[in-house]
């Protein structure tokens, strides 16, 4: 029997595949950013769980992951009950994932409102938060509409997606129309949209109800709402052969009419990359984070990570420097986000278990 949007309840789908190849040489399949302690002492994965946790019960959150991480994400969260695990016959980006996951629950609970969140955000502080996604998730789920939560630019970041603000739909509640969802800009055009206002970072936080997300793929993505039958039979692995890899963004977002933002009230970052560590992990007097058997002396704004090993800097500014498996790895910090063209460019025998 489906709910009505006053008995609507909260579900939260976590992404958490992927091996997060910006922060080799310590992310590895076996071990993805995820899995890492890269803004607090705790995994990204379980940091996840416990802000979502005092709105959203464990038997109702979801974590769409790769079959190999299903070992490591329960080690690293014991408390989601086995049912709380999609494994992914295979990675096929955002927008099937999220089909999947939404279908399961609209099996469970017809009328939910689904919250998506991303393993690998960093976001302060946990209350504000939850307060932010309870009041939009009762929006939800009283509206025809698929809401993502924008975060006000504190940085001409380049490394993000951008979305333009259109016409206010909700004033009190700081929600107005997408106006456009705008790639990763060059330094010149994020400092102006830093400075003209208008734009939020795309933080990848969305809300909709279940319903209202499934007939929206049926109107506008139908490279995967044709292959929903599949799941209808139970035919994961075929439904996963059959779509496209797709983003949410592309596949959808992009195509729809029916897309506001709500503008953020609580501070977030994307741990995409070692330079995030910087801001994400506590810093010294120095602005410097160590972690491990790390040693710095006269360095500012340096991330050291030892985990085999000690790594001593001495007179560095703006480095990071990382010692794991064997491989120490030194570099500008501003260079970090181009890990993956570097990667490209070493033999073989360095990239051993690194996903393109």
């Amino acid at each position: 029997m489906s709910s009505s949007p006053a008995e609507s309840r909260v579900w939260a789908v976590i992404l958490a595949g992927g091996v997060g190849s910006r922060f080799w040489p310590v992310s590895t399949p076996g071990r993805p950013k995820q899995l890492l302690p890269l803004a607090s002492e705790r995994p990204l994965i379980a940091d996840t769980v416990a802000r979502i946790a005092p709105l959203v019960p464990a038997e109702r959150i979801r974590v769409v992951t790769a079959p190999r991480l299903a070992g490591p994400i329960r080690e690293a969260v014991p408390e989601l009950p086995p049912e709380s695990l999609l494994l992914e016959p295979r990675a096929r980006g955002t927008a099937p994932a999220l089909a999947w996951a939404a279908h399961e629950i609209a099996r469970a609970e017809p009328g939910a409102v689904l919250v998506s969140l991303h393993a690998d955000h960093a976001i302060e502080p946990a209350e504000a938060f939850r307060g932010r996604l309870a009041e939009l998730a009762v929006l939800a789920a009283r509206e025809e509409r698929l809401f993502t939560i924008g975060a006000v630019p504190t940085r001409p970041e380049t490394g993000f997606g951008y979305i333009r603000v259109g016409e206010p739909l909700v004033p009190a509640l700081g929600v107005c129309a997408v106006a456009d969802f705008v790639e990763k800009p060059d330094r010149d055009t994020a400092r102006e949209y830093l400075r003209s206002g208008g734009y939020l970072w795309n933080t990848g936080i969305f809300l909709w109800r279940v319903d209202v997300f499934l007939s929206e793929l049926a109107d506008h993505t139908p490279e995967i709402a044709t292959r929903i039958p599949l799941l209808d039979a139970g035919r994961v692995a075929e439904f996963f052969e059959a779509v496209p890899m797709l983003s949410v963004d592309e596949g959808l977002l992009e195509r729809s009419e029916r897309v506001a933002v709500a503008e953020a009230t609580f501070g977030w970052d994307d741990v995409g990359s070692w330079d995030a560590v910087g801001r994400t992990r506590p810093t010294d007097g120095a602005g410097n984070v160590a972690v491990g058997d790390a040693h710095l002396v006269d360095a500012e704004r340096c991330i050291v990570w030892a985990e085999d090993g000690p790594v001593v800097v001495f007179g560095g500014q703006d480095l990071v420097a990382v010692r794991a498996r064997g491989i120490t790895f030194v570099a500008p910090r501003e260079r970090t986000p181009e890990l993956k063209e570097l990667l490209a460019r070493l033999p073989e025998r360095l990239r051993e278990g690194v996903e393109e």
